[in-house]
């Protein structure tokens, strides 16, 4: 697949290391330095030039998937309406403002967008997952909500630590994915051993993801104080969906300006000017809350702030981090769940690469682990054939964790046949996926 992407700052960048070993990439950015870089950084054709100019994007020639990358939302829909003008490319907008993206939404395929991620929007539904799953490092659905996809981490006192994954099944319609430490990714097997640090993933249904989660941190709370720290539009969106879902929300700016704007725009939201006075934040009970979610102008505020309020006893803590790779420093000083924008608009884009009927991906540590959601086609490889069958002709670093059939999830055993029409979820290891694409 050939693949134009405009703009090549954090997320375009990001794209195209992701895709530049599959993909014959071309990335276009107006900065020369950034041009340069990408030249000798990754096997891509970096070019200086404006993506609204059509004269530049038909230099490039023929291609089969657009990207539209920059931080202005305006340049992202002009450069994918000039794409429609002169091929028929698959066209895809990363867009900030939530309103651009409801817009669209109404009426798909306008501004010459056949498919937009929304930045704001995708980070709050990814916050309000992993809200839903107490103890989750990461959450995600799949099959229409039918298929949940979760992360823990394993401390000393869990009630599988030091036990083998066959002695900690118990669970029905769920499976024991992946083991991820900082060296490797593990596909368990009933006698692999989870030790405490261990990071593991599970698929099943949403009651049984939930039970195995309750059961690793016992809790009969139901998430319903959140308090949000910054006044980005990320912050903004999030206080919108948690208000929508009748989530008690409260909002803590700092500016008496900023605040009395985000009011008026949140009429359900508790507004208050305040961020890094302790005593404020103490006064206000914050410890007393289900979650706290942190974004501010910089990571190392954001960093300063989570800390703070971590000592104070706040039970969980999500930061948003706009830097990739500040994210495991804010993991590794005890920070619950660090949320980078960049990964996630990764996740969303990344799909349309797979010349597969892949309905939806997840992509976890930092990229190593992608888990797909597939559509089994009439003419598809492993159709008619049964789990062990097609485990025995796939990499190692692979596992069929869920299938829905006709609506319903079915856990997935050795002698499980994959029929036609069949949504399957599997997880793999980054480095082996174009092996497996292939043998779909």
């Amino acid at each position: 697949m050939r693949i134009l992407i405009i703009g090549a700052g954090q997320v375009g960048s990001s794209i195209a290391e992701n895709l530049s070993e599959s993909h014959k990439v071309v990335i276009m950015d107006i900065d020369p330095v950034r041009v340069s870089d990408l030249s000798y950084s990754y096997d891509v054709l970096a070019i200086c030039g404006d993506g609204n100019n059509i004269k530049n994007l038909e230099e490039v020639g023929k291609i089969d998937l657009f990207l539209a990358c920059t931080n202005d939302d305006e340049k992202n829909l002009i450069a994918c309406e000039s794409s429609k003008m002169i091929g028929d490319a698959f066209t895809v907008a990363r867009v900030k403002n939530s309103v651009l993206f409801e817009s669209w939404s109404r009426s798909k395929g306008s501004f010459g967008v056949d498919f937009m991620a929304c930045s704001d929007r995708l980070i709050s539904e990814a916050i309000i997952k992993i809200t839903g799953t107490p103890a989750a490092l990461d959450a995600d659905y799949f099959a229409d909500g039918k298929i949940q996809m979760a992360e823990f981490e394993i401390n000393p006192n869990s009630f599988i630590s030091n036990k083998t994954v066959l002695e900690a099944d118990q669970f029905e319609l769920l499976t024991f994915a992946a083991i991820i430490t900082e060296s490797e990714i593990i596909i368990p097997t009933g006698s692999t051993m989870i030790l405490p640090g261990h990071r593991i993933v599970v698929i099943g249904t949403p009651e049984s993801v939930k039970s195995f989660s309750t059961q690793l941190e016992p809790t009969t709370k139901k998430t319903q104080n959140i308090v949000l720290i910054g006044g980005s539009s990320i912050i903004a969106e999030t206080a919108s969906l948690f208000s929508s879902i009748k989530v008690n929300t409260t909002l803590i700016t700092s500016g008496k300006d900023a605040s009395l704007e985000l009011a008026k725009k949140l009429p359900n939201t508790m507004v208050m000017c305040h961020i890094s006075d302790i005593r404020f934040l103490e006064a206000e009970n914050i410890n007393q809350s289900d979650l706290v979610v942190v974004h501010l102008s910089s990571d190392e505020k954001t960093l300063l702030i989570s800390l703070l309020i971590k000592q104070l006893g706040v039970r969980r803590i999500v930061s948003i981090v706009n830097s990739g790779s500040y994210v495991s420093l804010f993991e590794n000083v005890g920070i619950d769940v660090a949320v980078n924008p960049r990964e996630l608009i990764s996740e969303a884009i990344i799909g349309f690469t797979h010349q597969v009927n892949t309905e939806h991906i997840a992509l976890l540590d930092s990229n190593r682990v992608e888990l797909l959601e597939v559509e089994i086609g009439s003419d598809s490889n492993i159709s008619g054939k049964t789990i062990q069958e097609i485990s025995s002709s796939m990499p190692n670093l692979v596992l069929i964790g869920a299938i829905v059939r006709d609506e319903q999830a079915i856990a997935p055993r050795g002698d499980t046949t994959i029929k036609y029409g069949d949504h399957i979820v599997i997880l793999t290891d980054v480095s082996v996926l174009d092996k497996v694409l292939q043998q779909l």
